[in-house]
């Protein structure tokens, strides 16, 4: 796929090359000119003996061999052009700006898969079509602006949307964010962000490579790529940020159980994001955000220290990081004490630790230095310094740009006077700084990187489930919901407990089956899907008339075709269940039962298999989690056994693939157990 031709091709041509820069082929090639590019290059144009200074070719023909071409010509052109290039010029890298391809008709997409079949049969690369262009220190092959100034320690972009990449270069430019290279790969007629990342993953080298991946996804065409090189990159020491556009539910609208109905496309990427530790974002000035933290020393505790010559935007980034998890930790004692005989009266170090507006230079270096090395519980500091335009502010910034250097723990600076200040900040940012002009979007950044969780492991060891017995009773099932007496089959076998129960066809099973389980019984319908809404659910039966009476009531609801006989049993009501998404495979998902997932649609998911530690942080993740741990005296949920079962139920389904959709609602939870009292599984094959 990407090739040392695309990376740093020896000569380019441009086909469609114009004197006019208000056009693609002119303001490509006017780039490739002021970006100094080192190489030969030629130019296309039967209209044009010379284009911008270069000799034009009329005929791709006649031109030497070349490593690269982009081609800015109508897409109807492409097809004969690529097949030149390809076959006679020995060009083995092609970026196609062009649209007019898949994203406009069937056609198009008919032309689209002939170029590539062309560039296949030579073991070539595509970017595009349908794209800006292409990135890196060696070229410039965009036709846009603004190009950034390359740095190898920049961050990586890779984006489905070329407008989308230059509105994220022109916001991150601003705020002094660099960029290493730009891909553009528009239709993915060849490769996509997946293959791009799959590239940056086996070339990956510690000391060179850029160690911020940005991606702008609109579609996700290939999940397991993805997972496996972006959770490859991050174990090597990279962060990879993503914004995910365009999900949509309606998939999930005819969805027939709770699992279907709540798994939603964009839950199953919310799960493979956390499994692979990616930060996900949701517009752009978050994304340049998170990226930039990035850039700086990595955060690795929770306590922040505000240092601030004002005192509203330190109480915003106080909220913003108490609210999102992280701490702004009370200073106070010896230490405290001496910092603040070091300001001016009315200065407080009691964190945030103001210093006043006419706080200088020489006191922001003390309190840094008393962060850095006398405050043992501190492990990141902001700075927030301002000004009011009464004087200028070299002095303070150039000051921070030295401790940003030589202190250990990461400073991150907000220098929220753009207009008042804006010699000053352009100065920092020229010396590789990046500033953050507001601090609760540089505070909701750190609580959101600090809480993605690390890359799942590797390898997941499945527990130990009966996988033969799963396999018989799956190969043996046919398409739709399965028979209770098939559902305790496959609970058993993967090791979920479940309560006792017993399927009942004639009131004289149903009076014996009742007195071996024991009163007080549950009765429900088999048949109809939701019981509930049939009166098919009959709690807290004490005795024997009352299941005669409820027997014979519930056989005459329309579609049952037996009764299931339970104890009653007690607890805090869990949810656990399945939906096999397309392409991503199997997502499990977790929460509280009953009425808080038909309600409140309180539930974390994961994707299949799981590890213990994955799926305590499911659980740990819910908005209803106290009520897990136990709330106002009333007795908790076990977590670790119903972690357990979640692991188990991911087991099952990577053993039995054919399993559709499974719910597992309610489970009922204590402090030393957690049964399975009610179970549904749709089987599709």
């Amino acid at each position: 796929m990407i090739n040392e031709q695309l990376i740093n091709p020896k000569s380019i041509v441009v086909i469609g090359g114009s004197n006019t820069i208000a056009k693609t082929g002119g303001k490509v090639l006017h780039n490739l000119k002021d970006g100094h590019f080192k190489g030969n290059i030629y130019v296309v144009n039967p209209k044009e003996p010379e284009v911008q200074g270069i000799k034009a070719y009329a005929d791709v023909k006649d031109i030497p061999e070349t490593d690269l071409a982009i081609l800015a010509i109508a897409a109807k052109y492409c097809y004969e052009t690529v097949n030149i290039l390809a076959k006679q010029k020995n060009t083995r890298a092609f970026i196609i700006l062009s649209a007019g391809f898949s994203e406009e008709n069937e056609e198009g997409k008919k032309l689209e898969q002939k170029i590539v079949d062309i560039i296949n049969s030579v073991n070539g690369c595509l970017i595009g079509p349908n794209c800006i262009g292409f990135l890196n220190p060696n070229y410039s092959g965009v036709f846009t602006t603004p190009i950034p100034k390359l740095d190898p320690k920049g961050c990586e972009l890779i984006t489905g949307s070329g407008a989308t990449a230059v509105f994220i270069m022109e916001a991150g430019m601003l705020k002094g964010l660099t960029f290493s290279s730009i891909y553009s790969v528009g239709n993915s007629a060849q490769m996509g962000i997946e293959e791009v990342l799959q590239y940056l993953d086996e070339n990956f080298n510690t000391e060179t490579s850029s160690k911020v991946k940005l991606l702008y996804i609109e579609n996700i065409r290939k999940p397991e790529m993805l997972l496996k090189h972006s959770t490859s990159l991050i174990r090597k020491g990279c962060h990879i940020v993503a914004i995910k556009s365009g999900s949509s539910e309606a998939g999930s609208r005819a969805a027939s159980s709770h699992t279907g109905a709540l798994a939603s496309p964009d839950n199953a990427v919310d799960a493979l994001f956390r499994k692979a530790g990616i930060v996900r974002c949701y517009g752009r000035d978050e994304f340049i955000t998170v990226a930039s933290v990035f850039i700086h020393k990595e955060l690795r505790g929770k306590n922040i220290a505000v240092i601030t010559n004002a005192g509203g935007p330190a109480v915003m980034l106080t909220d913003a990081l108490s609210n999102g998890g992280l701490y702004v930790p009370h200073i106070e004692g010896p230490k405290a004490k001496e910092l603040l005989e070091n300001l001016f009266p009315g200065s407080s170090v009691a964190n945030p630790i103001d210093f006043l507006a006419t706080g200088t230079a020489e006191q922001l270096g003390k309190i840094i230095d008393f962060c850095e090395n006398d405050f043992n519980k501190i492990d990141a500091i902001v700075v927030i310094f301002g000004s009011p335009g009464l004087f200028e502010l070299y002095d303070v910034y150039r000051l921070l740009k030295k401790k940003m250097e030589t202190c250990k723990k990461p400073i991150f600076p907000v220098l929220p006077s753009i207009i008042n200040t804006e010699k000053e900040i352009k100065e920092f940012l020229s010396f590789g700084n990046i500033n953050f002009p507001d601090e609760v979007a540089l505070g909701n950044a750190l609580t959101k990187i600090y809480y993605t969780p690390k890359p799942a492991n590797e390898k997941i060891k499945l527990p130990e489930i009966d996988k033969k017995k799963i396999r018989t009773i799956i190969d043996n099932a046919v398409n739709g919901y399965i028979s209770p007496a098939e559902i305790q089959g496959l609970l058993d076998a993967a090791g979920i407990p479940r309560a006792k129960e017993a399927v009942v066809k004639t009131k004289e099973e149903a009076i014996k089956h009742a007195v071996e389980i024991g009163y007080p019984l549950v009765m429900k319908v088999v048949g109809p899907v939701h019981k509930s809404d049939v009166g098919g659910v009959i709690l807290n039966v004490k005795d024997q008339p009352t299941v005669e009476k409820e027997f014979e009531r519930m056989m005459k609801i329309k579609d049952t075709s037996a009764v299931l006989i339970q104890p009653m049993l007690s607890g805090t009501e869990l949810f656990a269940g399945v939906k096999r998404e397309n392409k991503f495979g199997h997502m499990v998902l977790c929460g509280l039962g009953g009425i808080f997932i038909e309600v409140l649609k309180d539930v974390s998911s994961g994707l299949a298999p799981l590890t213990h530690k994955e799926t305590l942080n499911m659980i740990r993740s819910l908005k209803g989690y106290g009520i897990i741990k136990g709330a106002r005296g009333k007795e908790g949920v076990n977590e670790k056994l119903f972690a357990d079962i979640i692991v188990r139920l991911a087991a099952l389904v990577t053993i039995a693939p054919e399993i559709f959709e499974m719910d597992i609602n309610p489970l009922l939870g204590k402090k030393d157990k957690v049964v399975a009292v009610d179970a549904r599984i749709r089987i599709k094959k």
